[in-house]
């Protein structure tokens, strides 16, 4: 039986933490690849440290435009971290040494994924996938996650505007609720950590940032007994990947759902949609938002698993909470709805083959608004009267 009232915690990182500049980066090489060629293949890894990065994986493109695409990667990595903001002396856009070790994608994975004859695309990789929504905010994400990436957002856009000059890229925060009757309905602990200029004390920081907070956080959520913890270990000049390397896909509960459900283990960033490790659990983030949005639900859990080089999912699980349905139903029909989420059915349905990743490595890869080019086109919630004829 769920519990109706307990305490629980997510957090978040910011654009500048060293790790999400390295999935900034992986993911600007996947859109770099897929702006030449839509069916590009693409598995780049990341490490920034002391002015230093290091690009590493396997792509594959037509062959003439492989060496150009490459060529083209630096001035593209140094534009992303400009646009970061970081121009430090330990780690400066333009002055870190680069290093790409890109190589041809292994024939025999390309043999295994590809369409031939009267086989269809099989999967980039075995695996367990999750999606998942909740009735608990707007988005229908953890609330705790959310109000953990719109803390860092709002600061990053007060740093970018020039309103708040004063702080530097790299930051965490982490929120802590407390649920009752399943709803969350006050913050017991707040903590943020961000770098910041020389000469700043943790009080002059906490003045700061805490109009921001609390411009996020809901009315009645902050309350005398409400814990600050704002840089809890004093200064915090030296950040990013000058104070700490950075990894590619290393964040990946802070990039999906805040522990709040299940994850399959696999990161996102980097890899073009042929991966589902990145496309499936888009698309069971699809599908679970739309079941919540239809109202068939409170809380939506989906899974998906597959092997390499086949193309029909070993497993498709639905778990709700105050489910208004039988989930054995929506079992059966919702991958119907998606052409049985082969890969090629969900890139299709989503329209995963366009440049549209860049943007999804801060702040999460759930919660956000579709755009108009196709961006975040997994958030969109076209299937509600679908499902709703289901009930």
């Amino acid at each position: 039986m769920a519990r109706s009232s307990y305490i629980f915690t997510s957090e978040s990182v910011s654009e500048g933490h060293p790790d999400k500049v390295a999935d900034r980066i992986s993911d600007t090489v996947v859109d770099a690849f897929l702006s030449e060629d839509a069916y590009a293949r693409v598995a780049c890894e990341t490490l920034v440290t002391t002015n230093r990065i290091v690009l590493a994986g396997e792509v594959r493109a037509p062959d003439n435009k492989i060496d150009d695409i490459i060529g083209g990667l630096e001035d593209k990595v140094r534009s992303a971290i400009r646009d970061i903001g970081y121009a430090q002396k330990g780690f400066h856009w333009r002055l870190a040494d680069f290093a790409c070790h890109l190589h041809a994608q292994s024939a025999d994975i390309a043999m295994g994924v590809d369409a031939a004859g009267n086989k269809d695309e099989g999967a980039g990789d075995q695996g367990i996938m999750f999606g998942y929504a909740t009735n608990e905010t707007p988005e229908l994400m953890p609330a705790t996650l959310q109000y953990s990436h719109n803390i860092l957002k709002v600061l990053a856009d007060a740093r970018h505007s020039g309103e708040r000059p004063e702080l530097e890229p790299d930051a965490k925060s982490q929120v802590t609720l407390l649920y009752e009757n399943g709803r969350p309905v006050r913050a017991t602990s707040i903590v943020l950590s961000t770098q910041h200029r020389e000469g700043l004390t943790p009080a002059d920081v906490s003045e700061l940032v805490k109009p921001y907070i609390l411009r996020v956080l809901p009315d009645g959520f902050v309350t005398d007994e409400t814990e600050w913890h704002i840089n809890p270990t004093g200064n915090f000049v030296i950040g990013g990947p000058d104070g700490d390397a950075g990894l590619t896909g290393r964040k990946i509960i802070v990039d999906t759902y805040g522990g709040a459900a299940p994850h399959g283990g696999g990161a996102f960033s980097g890899k073009d949609p042929t991966k589902v490790d990145r496309s499936a659990a888009y698309a069971c983030r699809y599908l679970a938002k739309n079941v919540v949005a239809a109202g068939l639900a409170d809380k939506c859990t989906i899974q998906i698993g597959y092997a390499i080089g086949v193309s029909k999912p070993l497993s498709f699980y639905v778990d709700l909470v105050n489910g208004q349905i039988d989930p054995e139903a929506l079992e059966k029909a919702l991958p119907e709805m998606m052409g049985g989420c082969t890969p090629r059915a969900i890139r299709e349905h989503l329209g995963l083959n366009k440049p549209i990743y860049a943007r999804t490595s801060a702040y999460g890869h759930f919660g956000r608004t579709p755009d108009a080019d196709g961006g975040f086109s997994w958030e969109k919630t076209d299937l509600v009267g679908e499902l709703k004829g289901l009930a």
